[in-house]
């Protein structure tokens, strides 16, 4: 089964994607790791890289590229990225998408990153306008269509234990065999 974890900064998919992985005996692919990977394969830092990559699109499409080839190829995979439901496409047996206020996103990332909550909420605000727009750029995807998940979840609304919980009864219940409120949903196979 392949189990995609969506959402913006701050919305919990390494919590849950983590969580999952351990619960079902998943690997665990995160998009940021892919990042680091790529950083590494160029022999440059994190900074470096994500400098390099407000100039050069290629970089994100090498990501996209990898998260694809991972949801093509895998296995008993859960998938970790803003985009690993699109970008999986048909090979995805279950999208999620994680999501939380913007205040408590900014929150939760300040409290990992040790900074001020109002210069978190501005850096995240901004930084989600700018993905949203280079995702429509790039690949025609309007990154608030919520129309290709399965589950979408609020995660402010419960710990993180309890979403864990709620998905893994989702994944559980999931039967790949029925078709009963099945529909193909047009445009999610990319090709790049």
């Amino acid at each position: 089964m392949l189990i995609t974890v969506s959402g913006p900064a701050g919305s919990g998919k390494s919590t849950l994607a983590a969580g999952l992985s351990d619960a079902l005996g998943y690997e665990h692919v995160s998009g940021g790791d892919i990042f680091r990977s790529l950083a590494e394969e160029r022999g440059v830092s994190l900074v470096e890289f994500n400098e390099l990559a407000e100039e050069d699109d290629q970089i994100d499409r090498d990501l996209d590229q990898r998260l694809r080839t991972t949801a093509r190829e895998g296995d008993d995979i859960v998938l970790e990225s803003r985009l690993a439901g699109w970008m999986a496409g048909d090979y995805a047996d279950l999208r999620l998408w994680l999501d939380a206020p913007l205040d408590a996103r900014a929150a939760r990332i300040a409290d990992r990153e040790e900074k001020p909550v109002a210069q978190v909420r501005e850096e995240t605000r901004t930084r989600t306008e700018s993905e949203a727009q280079r995702y429509e750029e790039y690949y025609g995807i309007d990154i608030d269509d919520r129309s290709i998940y399965d589950l979408t979840l609020n995660t402010a609304r419960w710990s993180a234990d309890a979403c864990l919980s709620l998905v893994l009864d989702a994944a559980d219940a999931y039967d790949p065999e029925s078709d009963e409120g099945a529909y193909a949903v047009e445009g999610v196979r990319y090709e790049f």
